[in-house]
This record gives C-alpha cells, sequence and structure tokens, in this order.
C-alpha cells in the first residue's frame, strides 16, 4: 500500500509540474528571477570549486530578456559567478562573444551585470567602496585570534589555511565563511555554535570601524541562512544537531536586500519592453522603499497590469523554526525576494509562480525535503507558499529549466 501511494504522490507531483511548465510555455509575458547556489550550482564547502552545466547556460541565454539572476554572491572577481561561466565553456572570450554571461543582479542587489559582463553598481559611494577593499586585511588578525582560541592545537601554517579559504575578497560583499572550520569540528555542534557566534560578534565589530571611520549608516551584516531580521539585524540560525545553521556572514551595502533587487530588475525589465522605466532610469536599490507595503505601493501606483510579467521566483534559502513559545522564527535570504513576488502576484491578479530546489544533497547540510517534508523550510502557518519543490536539487531544477527554456523558445517563434 505504501508503495501504491508514493506511485500516486508522484504522479500528482508529476502532472502538478507539468501544468506549471504549460502554462509558462504560452504566457504573453514572463521573468525569471532566479538565485544561484544551491539552485543552478549544487552547494559546495569551498565555493572556489562551483561548477555550471553548459547546457544550462545555452538554455538561459534562450530565454533572452525574460531572464535575471538575484543573488548574493559576485559577478565578477576570482570567486565570481563570470570565472564559473567561463571554465564551464573552457573560454575566456566566448561568454562574452556569445553573450553568455548571466544578466541580473549580484552582491545582493548592488552589482548589475549585462549578458556581455558589462558592470555598474549605483547608489554606492568611493568611500564604502574605499572601505570594503580594506575589510579582508580587518578580518585576517581577529581571524587568527578567534582560531587560536577556539582551535589552540592548530599550527599557524594550518590557520592559514583555513584563512584562505573562510575569509572571501569581494568586492562588494567581503564575507566570512565558517565551512573549513566546521570541517574540523565533525559532529559537535556546541564548537560551531562557537564559530558561529565569534565570528558574528567580529563582523560587527568591522561595522563599528566603519561607523568610526564616518560610514554611519553604510553596512549591515547579511547572514545565510537566517531565521529573519529582527530590529533591523539578522537573527543568527546557531548550529544543532540535524541543522547545521548560518555557514556565512556577509559586510554588505545597507539596502542591497534581495526583495528591493526584485524593484530594480522589474523596473529594468518593463523599461526594455516599453521603453519606460516606471520608478524612473536612475532607480537602484538606494532609492527603494524600505517595507514590503511600500514596495507593494510603488509598484500598484507605477506599473499598470498590462505591463506587469507573470514572474517565476526561484530560491533554496528559505528557514522556518519553531521557538518554545510556538511562535515560528522565518527568514533565509530568498524569503523576502520570494514573498514579495508571491504578493505581486496577489495584487495584481496573476499566478506568479514561487519555485524551491532542494539544495541539502551538496555539500552543505541543510534540512531536506526528501527526509522531513518542509520542516525547518516552512510551516503550515507560512504565508510563503511553494507552486513547485524540486526535491532532487539543482540537476533536478537544470533539467525542467532546460526543457521549458527549448519550449518556450519555440513557442515564441511560432506565436
Amino acid at each position: 500500500m505504501e508503495i501504491k501511494r508514493k506511485i500516486i504522490i508522484n504522479m500528482e507531483y508529476i502532472a502538478s509540474n507539468l501544468n506549471e511548465q504549460k502554462q509558462l510555455i504560452s504566457s504573453k509575458n514572463i521573468l525569471f528571477i532566479q538565485d544561484i547556489d544551491g539552485v543552478c550550482i549544487p552547494l559546495v564547502k569551498d565555493p572556489m570549486t562551483r561548477e555550471l552545466e553548459s547546457k544550462y547556460i545555452y538554455a538561459v541565454k534562450e530565454f533572452a530578456e525574460e531572464f535575471f539572476v538575484l543573488t548574493c554572491g559576485e559577478h565578477e572577481g576570482p570567486r565570481g559567478v563570470n570565472r564559473i561561466i567561463e571554465r564551464s565553456l573552457r573560454s575566456t572570450t566566448e561568454p562574452k562573444n556569445k553573450e553568455l554571461y548571466l544578466r541580473g543582479l549580484a552582491a545582493c542587489g548592488v552589482e548589475y551585470q549585462d549578458n556581455n559582463g558589462e558592470i555598474s553598481f549605483e547608489g554606492v559611494s568611493e568611500k564604502e567602496l574605499n572601505f570594503l577593499s580594506k575589510v579582508p586585511s580587518l578580518i585576517r588578525p581577529k581571524f587568527n585570534f578567534i582560531v587560536k582560541n577556539i582551535f589552540p592545537e592548530l599550527s599557524q601554517e594550518d590557520i592559514n589555511f583555513h584563512a584562505v579559504k573562510s575569509i572571501c575578497e569581494t568586492r562588494f560583499s567581503p564575507t566570512i565563511n565558517f565551512n573549513s572550520l566546521f570541517d574540523l569540528v565533525h559532529e559537535d555542534s556546541d564548537k560551531r555554535k562557537l564559530i558561529q557566534i565569534s565570528f558574528e560578534k567580529m563582523m560587527n565589530e568591522i561595522i563599528l570601524k566603519a561607523e568610526s571611520e564616518g560610514l554611519n549608516n553604510s553596512f549591515f551584516l547579511h547572514i545565510s541562512p537566517n531565521l529573519g531580521n529582527k530590529n533591523g539585524r539578522e537573527t543568527i540560525k546557531l548550529s544543532s544537531q540535524d541543522d547545521i545553521g548560518s555557514t556565512d556572514i556577509q559586510l554588505l551595502i545597507k539596502g542591497a536586500v534581495k526583495d528591493s533587487g526584485v524593484l530594480f530588475l522589474l523596473n529594468k525589465f518593463i523599461a526594455d519592453k516599453t521603453g519606460k522605466a516606471p520608478f524612473g532610469r536612475n532607480f537602484n536599490f538606494r532609492n527603494s522603499p524600505n517595507s514590503v507595503t511600500e514596495k507593494i505601493d510603488l509598484c500598484k501606483r507605477t506599473i499598470q497590469k498590462e505591463d506587469m510579467p507573470l514572474i517565476v521566483g526561484v530560491g533554496d534559502t528559505v528557514t522556518s523554526k519553531k521557538n518554545n513559545d510556538k511562535i515560528y522564527s522565518r527568514g533565509g535570504s530568498d524569503r523576502s525576494f520570494l514573498e514579495l513576488i508571491q504578493i505581486l502576484g496577489n495584487e495584481y491578479g496573476i499566478k506568479n509562480k514561487i519555485i524551491f530546489v532542494d539544495s541539502s544533497s551538496g555539500e552543505v547540510e541543510r534540512p531536506s525535503t526528501k527526509k522531513t517534508g518542509l520542516i525547518g523550510i516552512s510551516d503550515v502557518h507560512d504565508n510563503l507558499k511553494f507552486d513547485i519543490v524540486f526535491k532532487n536539487g539543482p540537476k533536478e531544477y537544470i533539467s525542467w529549466f532546460i526543457e521549458l527554456a527549448s519550449k518556450r523558445s519555440n513557442f515564441k517563434k511560432n506565436s
């Protein structure tokens, strides 16, 4: 009976998936807004080893103006997604010549790039850029002190090895990543918590350093994954026996949040389609409204229903944790932009699609939809609802995406 039930559930899932795909193929006006790590790239402990399937890159090209990425990673630099594109295509010239770079926003909404790999970053001051460039050198001595304290048996050579893997020297989002240090503690969740708490304190000290240099309202900490936002600060997800919790902390420019990124991309998409930018040609993350209500109000005031596309939001980092007082803490770096897309669909009477890709099969431990359903990801009271869940992770999503791109391209040619 159990096998029969699983077959029925699987067939229902396939049928539902096909119905969603048919709607996307034939829609007049669609826009994909998609995260990268954990969605089209399996999660890995060392970001320098990330790989991207070349067929996926060409599928993105088929979607043309109907596709944007929205990621907290970066496009450029040694750790950037552009280097992964070049490695995947085994060429440093082909991506530019054939316009195969991933168009969209990086650094959670700061760094925009087109398919040629041309970068822009309106809204960032020279003073902020200068401070960001110093952050890795500020982190290194603090990293040394913290690691020596937690792992007194480690040699300086070993500490230096972990520093290279842990301190991410990115232009707009210098980051401390815990995965290399987590490897040292194996299943010891208390040690993992100590690592998380120590480095959160360290990153807050760097914000105080920025404030002492006159950058009082320039930066915030983006913690991934997190348990939501409280009093303007993201709540770290501390490690437990069955969940690794937060794996990295980024220093980001204030206002660089993914839901503001949705507005930027929507503004650009409509401007390209109609010749008129609803929020103005110079709109960027810095002049985006803060609250979801204000963002929705801005859209309703300035975007006509006929110009609003059916938006497909795709992410993998969504969290939900039940506290002792039976109240849920909900967060994750993809939650805000997926929620905004869902609400926009409701307000405009458009069936926007929310897609969740289960990234637990990668190298980083996360709640698994295969093992425990949506526990740790969502809950029965969660307003965010998924239209499609890819339980088999990036590989399954990529296959679906490639097929959809081909069918969508044929539909547009024949209509």
